[in-house]
């Protein structure tokens, strides 16, 4: 949309109107709803200096730790969203284009907070129930797999 946006103001005159709330609208919504599927799948953003160079017994409970720590976190940021989003349904904010109540983009943020902590939660679970170490709900740890078993797809980041 943006792209398009670009080129239309490039070769034609003046730009889209609405493109910037629908581009705000699909940034919105991918950020906040993709937090549980890259905690799922482990591939959330992660600084893993100090947790790639200590003992086993030590990533396991930072295993543990993190997602803990992070879904509370999460969990705190859904209900500071949320009232957000009430105060503003209260107000009654529309977009200035599309005329579309802001707060109905603004549902996607205590939505993907929310299920991010879920995601957070079910990656402690895992990690309690299982002797090995996830870094995601269907990610075995990466220190754990034998580099002989590693494929190439697993190394890859899309």
């Amino acid at each position: 949309m943006i792209c398009m946006n670009v080129i239309s103001r490039q070769f034609f005159g003046p730009s889209i109107g609405f493109h910037s709330e629908v581009a705000k609208f699909a940034v919105v919504i991918s950020t906040f709803m993709g937090i549980s599927y890259a905690a799922r799948k482990g591939r959330h953003i992660s600084m893993s200096a100090i947790y790639d160079t200590v003992p086993w017994r030590i990533r396991k409970a930072m295993a543990i730790l993190i997602p803990l720590v992070t879904a509370l976190i999460l969990f705190a940021l859904t209900y500071v969203s949320f009232e957000y989003v009430v105060n503003e349904y209260e107000r009654g904010t529309t977009t200035a284009y599309l005329g579309m109540p802001t707060y109905i983009m603004y549902l996607f943020i205590p939505l993907g907070f929310f299920m991010g902590g879920i995601q957070f939660v079910r990656n402690l679970i895992v990690n309690i129930v299982n002797k090995e170490v996830y870094i995601g709900t269907d990610a075995l740890d990466y220190n754990d797999i034998k580099p002989e078993d590693r494929h190439i797809d697993d190394q890859m980041q899309v």
